[in-house]
């Protein structure tokens, strides 16, 4: 990950609504949830959830599928990954054990399946 990459994806997370999706879906795991499960749980309306999943996908945090009629986001494993590695890998001077489980988190998150083909 770049610098530009890091900063975009920083600031989409600078903002308390879009952090509060973004942990949401973080325990969800990689099912995720449907948009309307997330509104409510979140008390967010639509257009407001909308538009913060919109800035939390440019910035490669979320993978969103279409099932039917909802569509579903969950956090793109890759994209937290590469975030927390660029946060990490500089971690105490070369020293990666001294931060502890934080080096090595990115690691330890299963990746996704891949989403069938319709």
């Amino acid at each position: 990950m770049d610098d530009r990459k890091a900063v975009q994806a920083l600031a989409a997370l600078g903002n308390q609504h879009r952090l509060r999706i973004f942990r949401n879906l973080v325990k969800a795991g990689p099912t995720g949830m449907r948009a309307g499960e997330l509104a409510e749980r979140l008390g967010i309306g639509a257009t407001s959830l909308s538009f913060h999943l919109k800035e939390l996908d440019r910035a490669g945090l979320l993978v969103s599928t279409r099932q039917g009629r909802n569509i579903i986001y969950a956090v793109h494993i890759d994209g937290m990954r590469d975030l927390l590695a660029f946060l990490t890998e500089d971690c105490c001077q070369g020293r990666p054990e001294l931060c502890g489980d934080l080096a090595t988190a990115a690691r330890l998150c299963p990746t996704p399946p891949e989403a069938p083909d319709d």
